[in-house]
Parts: C-alpha cells; sequence; structure tokens
C-alpha cells in the first residue's frame, strides 16, 4: 500500500515509516509547503526505500517580499530525481490567511513550473472551488486533488480526469457524500492518503496520524465501493505508480 500524501518531522520520520511499514505501507509520498519542508522531505527520500518527495508552497505562505525567489529556489527543488510532483499548492479561503491575490500569483507560478517540468500537482482547494476550477482550466498536466473534500468539486474532476485522493475524513460518520464520490470516482482515479498528521480515521480518531493508518481508510474506500479490499489497494498503488511517474 502506498500513502500518498504525508508530512512527516525529520526527527521522527524513521519511527513512523518503521511502524507503516509494519502495517503494510511500503511507498510515502512526503509532501513539503515551503522550501524549508522540501529540503527535508528531499534529504528523506534520498535516504529511505520507497520514499518520494511532493514539493510545493502553500497558499498560506503566500504574499511574501520573496515569492519570486521562492519559486526559483522551488524549481531548482524539483530538479533532484525523488522530486515527483509540484505541491502541495493551491488556494485557501477559508483560513484566509494569505492574500487571495497572493495566494493566486503563487499558484499559478507553480502551475506554471509544473507545466514546464512535466510533473503532476498536488492541490490544496478550500472555500476556494471557483477559482480553484479557473486556475486549472488551462493546465494541461496531471492533477491530483489531495484530501478530496468538496462534493463540488467532483464532476469537473471527472469530467477532466483528475485523481481524487482521500484522506481520514472519509471514514467520518458525518461524511457521506466523500464516501459517494470516493464511490463514483473511475478506478482508475482512486487514491489514499493519510495527510498525517492531520485527519486521523476515525478507527484512531484523537489520536495523532501517521501513515500506518492508511489501511482505515482504504477499508472503507473499500466497503464505500463494495469492492474487495486486496484488489482495490492494488488499484490504488497501481494509479500512484502512474499518477507521480514512480
Amino acid at each position: 500500500m502506498i500513502d500518498t500524501h504525508t508530512h512527516l518531522e525529520p526527527s521522527e520520520a524513521r519511527e513512523v515509516l518503521d511502524r507503516a511499514r509494519e502495517a503494510g505501507v511500503t511507498r510515502f509520498v512526503v509532501v513539503a509547503t515551503s522550501l524549508a519542508g522540501a529540503r527535508d522531505a528531499l534529504d528523506l527520500a534520498a535516504g529511505e526505500d520507497g520514499v518520494y518527495a511532493a514539493l510545493g508552497i502553500h497558499p498560506h505562505n503566500a504574499g511574501g517580499d520573496d515569492d519570486a525567489q521562492g519559486l526559483a529556489d522551488l524549481r531548482e527543488l524539483l530538479a533532484h530525481d525523488r522530486a515527483v510532483a509540484v505541491g502541495e499548492t493551491g488556494l485557501d479561503y477559508f483560513r484566509d490567511y494569505a492574500p487571495r491575490d497572493a495566494q493566486r500569483r503563487l499558484f499559478d507560478g507553480q502551475l506554471a513550473i509544473a507545466d514546464d517540468l512535466g510533473k503532476p500537482v498536488v492541490i490544496h482547494t478550500r472555500a476556494a472551488d471557483r477559482d480553484t476550477l479557473e486556475a486549472l482550466a488551462g493546465f494541461a498536466g496531471t492533477v491530483i486533488l489531495h484530501c478530496f473534500s468538496s462534493p463540488a468539486l467532483l464532476e469537473p474532476a471527472l469530467e477532466r480526469g483528475w485523481y481524487l485522493s482521500f484522506a481520514g475524513n472519509v471514514t467520518y460518520p458525518k461524511a457521506p457524500e466523500l464516501r459517494e464520490a470516493a464511490r463514483r470516482a473511475p478506478a482508475n482515479r482512486l487514491l489514499a492518503e493519510t495527510d498525517s498528521p492531520y485527519l486521523s480515521p476515525q478507527a484512531v480518531r484523537g489520536r495523532r496520524n501517521e501513515p500506518a493508518n492508511v489501511m482505515h481508510t482504504l477499508a472503507v474506500l473499500a466497503e464505500a465501493r463494495g469492492e474487495d479490499i486486496g484488489e482495490l489497494e492494488r488499484q490504488i498503488d497501481a494509479n500512484a505508480t502512474v499518477a507521480f511517474g514512480l
């Protein structure tokens, strides 16, 4: 099994990865949201089997005086052979920690890098459906909607052939609309993630999340889709291989 989206602290990564491997999770996409995090993710990926890095600048970090330099530095880091995607990047109008125009400029800049380098983009979008769709309208590459949580994006995602990646919130009792979205996702466009240390699945809710827990999300996805858990595990692993070029 693969966890397609996890955030790991360097000081505890080895211990967390060992527990995940014991649970049957053998591949990981470690996601950075800043330049410092990108360097840490690359260091981890370079030293651990089955670990890859997605490198991006989160919308919360938009609006600084050095956004242009940050994009230039990010482009250089993405040349690393263990860097498999741009992101997470996108728009967040729920927290609004950064000006919306600055978020959009930073998002557009990362989409341009992904286009130039031929890498997929890992999208964070919250309370920004319309502007996210607008930004992605001209992007012809691979799109992965991380922690899929917006039913309004389901139809556009299906039409455009985007990947839908489901995190622990798909397991919550009050999220039937997410399980319905997972049921409707084409078999070859379905991914699973933890977004750890956030969004622990219902079975371990209240505890700090980690990659081993993607197995709980897998079980709920299989139940929602009426599929054999082993077959779905193999399908998701194959999907990730294609989506990230692993």
